[in-house]
C-alpha cells in the first residue's frame, strides 16, 4: 500500500512547496499508536490526550489544534467535555474513529459539531477526513450573515429582514434564510413559491452542494434567492450542528446572507457563531421592551456584546416609553430606527412585493440606509451589477 499523502498547509491553501506549516492534530484517548503513526507519516503534529483532560483543551484561553480526533473504538460513547471544543473553538475539525458505525453514536457525534466519522483508518480515510477539515478552515468566509431575532411576537421582525435583504442584494449576491421551519412568512413578504424549505436543506447537510442547493432555493422578483419556511407542519428537531453547517455553507456561496430567527427556540439561537452580527428588533412597547432585555442578555452572553445590537421597529415619538428607556433596559445603544408605516407595510405584504422595491417613502429609505450600514456601503456608491445568486457564481451570468 502507497504511504500516506503528506498534508501541509501554506498560505490558506493545501499545498506542498516553500514554509509549509504542519498541521496540529490532537488524538484523543488513543487505543493504540496506530492513529499517532498515521498522522506522523503524513506530515501532520500529532499529541495525545487523556479523555479525562478535555475539559483543559476546551477552556477558552487553551490554544486549540486544526483537528481533534477522538478514539472511540473501546468505549463506543462520547466523552461529554467533547462538544465543549466546537463551543469554544468552532474553528477546529472534530474527527471520531468508531470501530462501527453505530446509528445511536453518529447522532450523538454529530450533536455535539463531529462532521468526520471514521472505521477504517488504513485505507487513508483518516487523512482524507483531517485534509477535508483543514480546508475548510483555511478557506476565508468571504459572506456576511446577519440574523434578525424579534424580541417579542408582531414587532416587524420579517418585514425589517425582508427588506434588508432587497436592499442588501442590490449590492451583492443575497441569500434569505427563513428558519422558522414551518408557518414563517418570508415567502409571503417576497411573494415567492417554492417546492423545497429550510427542512429539506436541515435534513441533507451532508448533500450540500451548488447543484443540490440551486434546486432549494427561490429566485425572487425582489432579488434575493429564499430558502423558505414550510408549509406544513413539522415535528423533527432542530439539531445545531445541521443549522451551523447550512449558515456555514450559504456564507460560502453568497455575499450576504439574511437569516429570519424564531426567538422561541433555543436551538437556533445557539447555532449562530457563523453571524457577522445578531439584532434584536423591538418597539416602544412594555413587553416588548422586557423581551428584548431578555433575549439580549442571553445573546450577549453567548455570542458577545460586540455581535449583538438592537434596532427598533415603528418608532413612535408620543410612546410613553423613550427611546432611552429602552436603551437603559437592554443596555445597548439603539442601532436604527425605523419609522412606523403600517398602511404601507400591510399594502407591501398583500402586494408580495418588499417596501424597498418602490422605494418611495421614508421607512424604504430607512431599510437601505441600514442595509448599507451592515454592508459598511457608502451611500453615494453605485451598486454593481448584481450577480444571480448562486447560479451566478457558478456559471458566471448576471441578471
Amino acid at each position: 500500500m502507497a504511504p500516506p499523502r503528506r498534508l501541509l498547509i501554506h498560505q490558506g491553501r493545501r499545498r506542498a512547496d516553500r514554509n509549509p506549516v504542519a498541521i496540529t492534530v490532537t488524538i484523543v484517548d488513543a487505543q493504540d499508536r496506530s492513529l499517532e503513526e498515521r498522522v506522523r507519516a503524513a506530515g501532520m503534529r500529532p499529541t495525545n490526550l487523556p479523555a479525562s483532560e478535555l475539559a483543559i483543551l476546551a477552556h477558552a484561553s487553551s490554544t486549540a489544534p486544526d483537528v481533534v480526533v477522538l478514539d472511540v473504538r473501546a468505549q463506543h460513547r462520547i466523552p461529554p467535555a467533547f462538544g465543549l471544543i466546537k463551543r469554544q473553538h468552532p474553528d477546529t475539525g472534530l474527527i471520531v474513529v468508531a470501530s462501527t458505525l453505530d446509528p445511536a453514536l453518529m447522532l450523538e457525534a454529530m450533536r455535539v459539531g463531529v462532521t468526520e466519522c471514521i472505521t477504517n483508518i488504513a485505507s487513508g480515510d483518516l487523512e482524507a477526513a483531517i485534509s477535508r477539515l483543514v480546508v475548510q478552515r483555511a478557506t476565508p468566509v468571504a459572506g456576511d450573515v446577519f440574523v434578525f431575532v424579534g424580541a417579542k411576537g408582531g414587532v416587524g421582525t420579517t418585514t425589517t429582514a425582508v427588506n434588508v435583504a432587497a436592499s442588501l442584494s442590490k449590492i451583492g449576491s443575497t441569500l434569505f434564510i427563513d428558519l422558522h421551519l414551518a408557518g414563517g412568512d418570508a415567502a409571503l413578504f417576497f411573494g415567492a413559491e417554492s417546492p423545497f424549505s429550510v427542512i429539506d436543506a436541515l435534513e441533507n447537510t451532508h448533500r450540500l452542494d451548488a447543484a443540490y442547493f440551486r434546486g432549494l432555493v427561490a429566485r425572487t422578483k425582489a432579488g434575493p434567492d429564499l430558502l423558505a419556511s414550510a408549509d406544513r407542519v413539522v415535528g423533527i428537531t432542530v439539531e445545531p450542528p445541521r443549522v451551523r453547517a447550512l449558515v456555514e455553507f450559504a456564507s460560502r456561496h453568497y455575499r450576504y446572507t439574511v437569516i429570519d430567527v424564531p426567538r422561541s427556540d433555543a436551538a437556533v439561537l445557539d447555532s449562530l457563531e457563523g453571524a457577522t452580527s445578531v439584532t434584536v428588533v423591538a418597539n416602544q412597547e412594555l413587553a416588548t421592551v422586557r423581551g428584548a432585555g431578555r433575549i439580549i442578555t442571553v445573546l450577549r452572553q453567548r455570542y458577545g456584546k460586540e455581535k449583538v445590537g438592537v434596532v427598533v421597529s415603528r418608532s413612535d415619538r408620543q410612546s410613553e416609553i423613550r427611546l432611552e428607556d429602552l436603551q437603559g433596559v437592554v443596555g445597548l445603544t439603539v442601532g436604527h430606527i425605523f419609522p412606523s408605516d403600517y398602511r404601507l407595510a400591510v399594502k407591501a405584504l398583500n402586494k408580495g412585493e418588499p417596501i424597498v422595491v418602490e422605494g418611495k417613502s421614508a421607512l424604504a429609505a430607512a431599510f437601505q440606509a441600514y442595509a448599507r450600514e451592515l454592508a459598511k456601503a457608502e451611500a453615494d456608491e453605485t451598486a454593481p451589477t448584481r450577480s444571480s445568486g448562486l447560479l451566478g457564481r457558478l456559471t458566471g451570468r448576471r441578471s
